[in-house]
């Protein structure tokens, strides 16, 4: 939640459907202006971002997508799935990858409680799709992930 507090001007966020049913969150996220995807429907969820990718293009919208698709408490980054690359190679504006460090030190999984601890969060630079098709989205998703993993172990102090 606190994500929307500091999300650019003309921003919103890619989420699963299913986030609109957890209640007072739920109510919260609507309101703050969530896409949401039904990932069971292929079809439904390719609809969807090809009207996002029209937006973006019309309004200068900006899509913040979290490309793992769920939440993962490893320490390491979970496969990409393709949609958001599909979305900015459709509307040919550039990957801005973001990369959170690993909150696996300060969060149990068990309880689902946070204790005291600190997030770092780098911006890298982008990566452009000008000229890309969806031949690329593969290539683009492979890079994105590597980047965005190395970064990570990076800030975690890891070996890559």
């Amino acid at each position: 939640l606190g994500l929307m507090e500091i999300l650019p001007d003309n921003c919103v966020q890619v989420g699963k459907k299913e986030l609109m049913y957890t209640g007072t969150v739920g109510l919260i996220i609507y309101l703050g202006g969530v896409i949401f995807i039904n990932r069971k429907s292929t079809s439904s969820a390719k609809m969807v971002m090809a009207e996002v990718a029209k937006t973006m293009a019309n309004e200068n919208l900006k899509v913040w997508v979290y490309p793992e698709g769920t939440r993962n408490c490893t320490g390491d980054l979970l496969p990409f799935k393709k949609g958001a690359f599909h979305l900015a190679v459709q509307a040919q504006v550039p990957v801005i990858p973001v990369v959170y460090s690993s909150f696996t030190t300060f969060y149990n999984p068990k309880t689902k409680l946070f204790t005291s601890g600190k997030i770092k969060v780098e911006v890298l630079p982008p990566i452009e799709t000008k000229g890309l098709t969806s031949d690329d989205v593969t290539d683009l998703t492979d890079r994105c992930f590597c980047t965005m993993r190395e970064t990570l172990f990076r800030m975690s102090g890891r070996p890559s």
